[in-house]
């Protein structure tokens, strides 16, 4: 892996990226009481697998305040890379990434957007929102990490897996604690600062900004804080600050599970086949709820077979998660009910091979804690679960999806709530461009258009039979992105998405 000296701080003639002074003040109003922001040059991170596009970015880091409303708050550094265009004619203005989670690991997610096109015409900026694998410090929770490969053998809802958890947290909170994190620090606003430091400290004029998941939540406070300097702002799998609670995930699965049985439907061999999906998944979640399966599995991607337990609310979560690709969704139910619960098993063992250390899950509840929980009791999440599916059984309802028994850990967490600042729309002028999947069962496809309604110049774009993150799996997306980055006072070129239907099902035989 090549190591990067200082940076270039001119513009080249062929328009490549500039960088400006590598120190700058702070956008707070706290900005007079603590050290001011500044990059700092230095080698690219040493991935687990090797990225390419690394071999010719330049790197460092951009060091922020950790507090920037404590004086004397100390220093935290942000890992940083930027990867240069690959076309001869670059445009100026780079385009920044904020990925998802909260606390996905940042750099893992460059061949995606290398793939997809990200640096075709502009430079790609990435940095890890703080906590990342690569930052200083680091916010991993190996306890949990070590827990999740447990749980696939566990009861989704049962009494042990919650004290296993709760037990997994406690002892990440208090280390974490021990080492002088100020975890109310890692949120969303202080997210955002840091991408505002980060383009004054590399004396960016104008950028662009392209976000999925938790990325779209944080730059749509980015948009809100820190308007100036963004040219165009792009949303895959919009999550808007004002929208995203605890029993709104409820809404968000019926919908990207319904719009995958409605397409079985609209397509005649998967309707033949299976003309009851819904009955037949709520006949399934109720039976395994009753009476779990336990058996053993071999992971996805390789190694030895490990126990996993099926009941109704993994059943529900490995949807959730597309963990069984889209096309074999039908055929996984219907093969399930009549005694095959193979494709959900293996589905279930993924997570067991997860790698320990590589999520910030110390970003992950700090923001969820502080954001997302406040506001919401537990019984709220049990009456969104049943409008989302009525006839189901409690006891699966009353988790939030992919988020078990947050409001316990969040009671452990302990963070000072930060709903009423945080959970405000963004109105704004910047183009802006929101692409969604149809079944997308994490951030149901609707609600980009909900975040749309206060970006007087935007474009919402769906996706039919795409999941969640658009663009790396629907070259059409890419197109329609590319086509909004070259000019965004425009109306993006959305031809490609007329005549898109979903992947065709696989069909079983009886």
């Amino acid at each position: 892996m090549t190591k990067h000296g200082i940076l270039a701080v001119t513009v080249a003639a062929t328009a490549a990226l500039a960088f400006g002074p590598t120190a700058s003040s702070t956008a707070s109003p706290h900005s007079h009481t603590v050290a001011p922001s500044r990059f700092v040059p230095g080698p690219c991170p040493r991935t687990p697998e090797p990225i390419a596009a690394l071999s010719t970015a330049r790197c460092g880091f951009l060091e922020v305040p950790e507090n920037r409303a404590r004086p004397r708050s100390r220093t935290i550094r942000l890992a940083v890379a930027v990867i240069p265009a690959t076309s001869a004619k670059s445009a100026a203005d780079p385009v920044v990434f904020m990925s998802g989670g909260p606390g996905g690991e940042t750099f893992d997610d460059i061949p995606f957007l290398v793939d997809s096109g990200l640096n075709r015409d502009r430079p790609l900026i990435i940095m890890a929102q703080r906590g990342n694998l690569y930052d200083q410090p680091n916010l991993a929770c190996p306890e949990m990490d070590r827990f999740n490969a447990r749980y696939v053998g566990l009861g989704y809802d049962s009494p042990q897996a919650k004290r296993l958890l709760l037990d997994a947290v406690k002892k990440c909170r208090n280390r974490l604690a021990a080492d002088g994190i100020d975890l109310s620090a890692y949120n969303t606003k202080e997210n955002a600062a840091d991408f505002a430091a980060l383009r004054t400290a590399l004396g960016i004029p104008r950028w662009n900004v392209y976000g999925h998941s938790y990325g779209t939540n944080l730059a749509l406070t980015y948009l809100r804080k820190h308007p100036q300097g963004i040219r165009a702002v792009a949303l895959d799998s919009a999550t808007a600050p004002q929208i995203v609670t605890l029993p709104w995930g409820w809404s968000s699965a019926r919908e990207g599970i319904e719009n995958v049985f409605k397409a079985c439907a609209a397509e005649p061999r998967c309707k033949s086949r299976h003309p009851d999906l819904r009955r037949t998944l709520t006949e399934q979640v109720r039976k395994l709820e009753a009476h779990p399966l336990t058996l053993k599995a071999r992971p996805p991607r390789g190694g030895d077979p490990v126990k996993v337990v099926l009941d109704g609310g993994s059943l529900l979560n490995i949807l959730v998660a597309n963990a069984i690709p889209f096309p074999d969704v039908p055929a996984a139910i219907e093969e399930l009910a009549h005694g095959r619960p193979e494709r959900f098993a293996r589905a279930r063992a993924a997570d067991s091979a997860a790698v320990v250390g590589m999520t910030a899950h110390g970003l992950t509840e700090s923001v969820v804690c502080s954001e997302w929980v406040p506001g919401h009791s537990k019984a709220d999440v049990l009456k969104a679960g049943r409008r989302a599916f009525p006839g189901w059984p409690d006891s699966v309802l009353a988790q939030a999806p992919q988020l078990p028994f947050q409001h316990e850990v969040c009671r452990i967490w302990h963070v000072p709530s930060r709903a009423a600042s945080h959970r405000v729309a963004t109105r704004s002028p910047v183009p802006a461009l929101l692409v969604a999947g149809t079944f997308d069962a994490k951030v149901g496809a609707s609600w980009s258009r909900a975040a749309a309604r206060t970006l007087s110049r935007s474009t919402s774009v769906q996706v039919p039979g795409i999941g969640h993150w658009v663009v790396p799996q629907s070259p059409c997306a890419q197109r329609v992105l590319a086509s909004f980055l070259a000019r965004p006072t425009a109306a993006p070129d959305t031809r490609c998405v007329a005549g898109l239907t979903p992947k065709p099902f696989t069909i079983i035989p009886k």
